[in-house]
């Protein structure tokens, strides 16, 4: 099978139309009342790794639908208007998700360069992955 693109392609595409923080701008942002941090990894990675501070963990595959408020799976905190700084383990799956959303006329989205690896790797602020609450 041969693909018309492949993800880097795509990547490389959904960078040169987004916004891209590096780590010292991203982390100048933590505690900003009107930013949003939001995890797109899966739970799993969440758990083995930690996450930002005070980050939303809104999994890449529910993230359109989260966003949406037409969608049953609407979460009001996106209707906010705040500042919204995607990120994933890489940059990748943020890259993407953050053209996405760009498309779909969320204002004021972006996401960091490098993702959560390079994050730790600055050891820039790591916290739990929060338990959850008992319903």
């Amino acid at each position: 099978m041969g693909l018309k693109i492949g993800y880097q392609a795509l990547i490389a595409e959904a960078l040169s139309k987004i916004e891209t923080l590096n780590l010292e701008q991203a982390n100048a942002l933590l505690g900003d009342a009107d930013t949003s941090f939001i995890d797109i990894r899966d739970i799993r990675e969440l758990e083995r790794e930690g996450m930002l501070p005070g980050a939303l963990h809104a999994p890449r595959g529910m993230l359109e639908f989260w966003v949406d408020p037409e969608s049953p799976y609407y979460k009001p905190v996106f209707g906010e208007g705040k500042r919204l700084v995607l990120y994933c383990a890489s940059a990748w799956r943020s890259a993407l998700a953050t053209e996405t959303l760009q498309r779909m006329g969320v204002p004021r989205v972006c996401h960091i360069a490098g993702g959560f690896t390079a994050w730790k790797a600055a050891q820039l602020p790591i916290v739990d992955k929060p338990a959850k609450h008992a319903k």
